[in-house]
């Protein structure tokens, strides 16, 4: 599939990633509150007889990354589930539009106050039988756990499209991370919250 951003310049990018978002199913207002919903969750959760996330238990980011990677899927399948289902095949996106698969969503999720990123993989482009890493990304950046903050915080909600030649991978051979420009996350990702 064609990127909708080709041929057009890095100023009118905003301009794409606009109506891509205008067009989507799912409005950016309610993206936002499910977003939330989930966050606000996780710290009601039990673990073991009594203990629970933020009084007792105060995950890594990598943890409470992987919560929401799950239940933001949950949710929405849950509020529209004759539209909406969480991945359940390696060629899926973590959410599926069942009616146009156009309009499934990754979900990308950071501790890092204003950057996502991806693994390596995200850099060398989709392969047979794998998801498509070009479509639509809700990217969410989140506070951590410290002494001083037992209630991390949502920072920034940004909904929008990346290509798979968006992700750009490490230098080194070993590098195990992809990441976007600074210019690909301002203009393709739109903050909502």
């Amino acid at each position: 599939m064609a990127s909708p951003y080709d041929g057009k310049a890095v100023a009118k990018w905003s301009g794409v990633t606009r109506r891509l978002v205008d067009k989507h199913p799912l409005q950016t207002k309610e993206l936002v509150e499910i977003v939330l919903a989930a966050w606000e969750s996780i710290f009601g959760f039990k673990i073991g007889a009594k203990f629970e996330i933020g009084r007792d238990i105060f995950p890594k980011p990598q943890i409470m990354g992987f919560f929401l990677h799950e239940l933001i899927p949950l949710e929405i399948a849950a509020l529209h589930p004759d539209e909406w289902r969480g991945e359940e095949t390696a060629s899926d996106k973590d959410i599926v539009y069942i009616p146009d698969d156009k309009y499934s969503i990754e979900v990308k999720t950071s501790s890092n106050p204003r950057h996502i990123y991806g693994n390596r993989s995200y850099a060398q482009g989709s392969t047979k039988g794998k998801k498509s890493k070009s479509g639509y990304y809700l990217a969410v950046n989140f506070e951590k756990f410290s002494k001083t903050n037992k209630r991390p915080r949502i920072l920034q909600i940004r909904f929008g499209w990346l290509d798979s030649s968006d992700w750009k991978g490490q230098a080194a051979a070993t590098g195990q991370q992809a990441h976007l420009t600074r210019e690909t996350e301002n203009e393709k990702l739109l903050t909502i919250y």
